[in-house]
């Protein structure tokens, strides 16, 4: 019997199982067949069966490793049983004297999943990442006391300078096995752009050749295959099985927009078999639906890469225990997780990349003979990927930039003192100060980051290929959707598996699967949500550091007679409702025209709620009902802005007394830049000009609403109304189309 060690694993060991450190045979460990034997034993009582047995290639990669101290690449389909290859091999190992297996692992939930299930079978496993800083001590400790078999590290533990230069270098002398689990990520032409991952690379060299090597992953496509074999070095050992899973059966549903694809999942998610995942591609998406659902009933939650990292863990903990019927989760719940018996996964909206739905997908019937997989595309898929895979790719000019900087500064510096000298928002700065490091050109050290003088240019030629690569992934997916053969058959074939065949159980292979059909009540419900709009604009509180660099000379806290008050916007760009409405007016190219009749009444019931207060808090945010209407000047949407606050004067029979002035060419800069650079972009550049001001002398000391298309730093926002406080008038309350990010 072929058992998978991540099911049994998931399985606890029986408590008084002897521990596989401890298992004493008179079998010949020399010889192939002797090997065989203690592996076998080994994997029996890691996973609490007495007659499991390996897959096929499972003992071939051991013995690879642990005969021939090989360097091995296995690309095997989710629930194949990467991990039993790399938790026996380990033991036998250690049983031969070698130290510690060290395993680079890209994600917490898998590091928790991997730890616990090794403690179950008695492997002693710890694990050194961001969320468990308290434990580095004692886990030092035991590594030098040799109490330790597999150590697990994040690839970003890498760049630390602390661990590198500490216990990186004494870890590397007395690994006995190095593992690199999601291998794919280690490629250019892997789906996920980790810089971190190519600090493998140098470690790999750095070993003896006598130590053993393992790369594991589930997605691969021949590129990614080559790809990681030079990296693993000379006489690679590629072990490739059929990655069809026959326990999964496709569709796809194309459905029209946004409400009929809620309104789906609200008639039928109670029917989709167990528990599982509903899969979307932003933020805010999952958010939305997850309110959607648990407000008509459905045990759900979200997981996002802005949830929590306890309430992550409480919602995979959940699922697993089947106490929730999904989580709605973007790809933050991706490789690592493992439940076995997930029944269901469900995309709305399609991943950029054949790699990434497999991923995905392969979380479901991985210990279960059916699960259920649908996907519900959108038509701002295309959109979406483009927004992500422009914001992970580094930029010539900005890398320019930072290297120019910390040159400059003569010293390391911080990533929040480097942000206030190029115009780069922190988490973009930071995956380029990464890859950077990578290359060499800057160095993480005990104050921050500096240049290390080695030249670095711009290899454009090699990222021109990552984005055509990308875009051919994308192409694969739009193709994957509109397919009349086997989807199985064409995902699979689209990795370059050679044995890629027809499943028989898809959609077009056997028919349609799934019920099409969506209650009325349901498509109401979902339309009454997603024509739902309003949402706060924050005011801004604190000036960015920095700012004096940049010729603002303004710091610490915004004066009382400066602050703006709450806000409000009709959307985020990324919602479900009306952010695809926004998208397209806000679209490079879109034409500027006066604000469609049905968005203006949108706007009018976000001003009733909020002039109405929700109970905790009075109406207009406190300040009362506004006197007067005032429009920001636009330089590229000056009729729809025009338009929106003359028809909510008109429709609030409040005066509109115009716009304000643009001064020194107006602002410069464009979105997605970092606090101080937007900040000094817009810095005396918004002002009250001479008829503004003889208006304004009705007002003075009276609340105005200050109307705008798009609010993104929301310095801009900020900078008119500390304009406006300073001409005489009240509150200042911002009215906003849209919210960008």
């Amino acid at each position: 019997m072929a058992t998978s060690h991540h099911h049994s694993l998931d399985a606890s060991s029986p408590t008084d199982a002897t521990s596989p450190r401890d298992t004493v045979s008179a079998t010949d460990p020399g010889t192939p067949d002797g090997t065989r034997q203690l592996a076998l034993e080994v994997l029996r009582e890691l996973v609490g069966h007495p007659s499991a047995d390996f897959h096929d290639g499972q003992f071939e990669a051991i013995e690879a490793l642990v005969d021939g101290g090989r360097r091995a690449l296995v690309v095997q389909r989710t629930g194949w049983g990467k991990s039993a290859v790399y938790f026996v091999a380990s033991l036998l190992l250690r049983r031969r004297g070698a130290g510690p297996t060290l395993i680079v692992s890209p994600l917490l939930a898998l590091m928790r999943d991997q730890v616990a299930a090794a403690a179950r079978a008695g492997v002693r496993a710890v694990a050194i990442n961001s969320a468990n800083a308290l434990e580095w001590d004692t886990v030092r400790q035991q590594l030098a006391d040799d109490e330790v078999d597999v150590l697990l590290v994040s690839p970003e533990r890498l760049t630390n300078p602390s661990f590198r230069e500490n216990q990186l270098p004494e870890l590397m002398r007395r690994t006995g096995l190095l593992v690199i689990d999601e291998a794919h990520c280690i490629s250019d032409w892997g789906h996920d752009f980790r810089p971190d991952y190519r600090r493998i690379a140098d470690l790999i060299t750095e070993l003896p050749d006598t130590v053993p090597v393992l790369a594991t992953t589930a997605t691969a496509n021949s590129r990614v295959v080559h790809d990681i074999e030079e990296q693993l070095g000379a006489d690679v050992l590629t072990i490739r099985g059929a990655l069809g899973r026959d326990s999964l059966r496709l569709g796809v549903l194309a459905l029209p927009d946004s409400r009929q694809r809620l309104g789906w999942l609200l008639t039928h998610l109670a029917e989709l078999p167990g528990s599982g995942i509903i899969y979307t591609l932003t933020v805010s998406a999952a958010e939305d639906t997850a309110r959607l659902l648990a407000g008509a009933g459905h045990e759900v939650l979200s997981y996002t890469g802005r949830t929590d990292p306890a309430d992550r863990e409480r919602a995979e903990q959940l699922l697993k225990d089947n106490k929730v019927k999904a989580l709605v989760a973007t790809s933050a719940l991706g490789m690592g997780f493992d439940k076995p018996d997930l029944g269901f996964v469900v995309h709305l909206g399609a991943p950029s990349s054949p790699v990434a739905y497999y991923q995905q997908v392969g979380r479901a019937g991985r210990g279960a003979a059916n699960a259920d997989v649908l996907l519900l595309p959108g038509s701002e898929d295309r959109d979406i990927w483009q927004y992500f895979a422009t914001a992970s790719m580094p930029s010539e000019q900005k890398a320019s930039a930072v290297l120019t900087a910390l040159a400059d500064a003569g010293a390391a510096l911080s990533t929040v003192a480097l942000e206030a000298r190029v115009d780069l928002r922190r988490t973009p700065l930071e995956l380029l100060l990464k890859v950077l490091a990578v290359d060499g050109a800057v160095e993480r050290v005990g104050g921050g980051w500096r240049a290390t003088g080695v030249p670095w240019t711009y290899d454009a030629e090699r990222y021109s290929r990552i984005a055509e690569a990308r875009v051919d992934e994308q192409d694969s997916m739009v193709i994957y959707q509109d397919t009349a053969g086997c989807r199985m058959e064409y995902i699979t074939s689209v990795l370059d598996d050679e044995t890629a065949h027809a499943c028989g159980r898809c959609d077009n292979c056997a028919g349609v699967w799934f019920d099409s059909g969506i209650s009325a009540d349901a498509t109401a419900s979902a339309g009454e949500t997603l024509s739902r709009a309003g949402g706060v604009v924050e005011p801004r509180l604190q000036w960015p550091s920095g700012m004096d660099r940049l010729g603002v000379a303004v710091k610490g806290k915004l004066k009382a007679d400066e602050l703006g008050s709450e806000g409000r916007i009709l959307a985020r760009l990324t919602d479900l409702g009306w952010g695809g409405a926004l998208r397209g007016l806000f679209a490079a190219g879109a034409e500027d025209r006066a604000i469609d009749p049905e968005m203006l009444q949108a706007c009018v019931q976000v001003l009733r709620e909020w002039g109405g207060g929700n109970g905790r808090a009075p109406g207009w945010s406190g300040a009362g009902r506004p006197a007067a209407i005032i429009a920001m000047p636009s330089r590229s949407k000056p009729q729809l802005v025009d338009s929106l606050a003359r028809g909510i004067a008109e429709i609030g029979r409040i005066p509109y007394l115009g716009s304000l002035d643009l001064a020194h060419g107006g602002p410069t800069g464009a979105r997605g830049g970092n606090s101080a650079y937007r900040l000094a972009g817009v810095w005396d550049r918004l002002v009250v000009g001479p008829e503004l001001a003889a208006a304004l002398a009705d007002v003075q000391g009276q609340p105005v609403m200050l109307v705008d298309d798009l609010v993104d730093s929301r310095w801009t926002v900020t900078v008119a109304g500390r304009a406006l406080r300073q001409a005489g008038v009240g509150a200042v309350l911002p009215l906003v189309l849209g919210q960008a990010g």
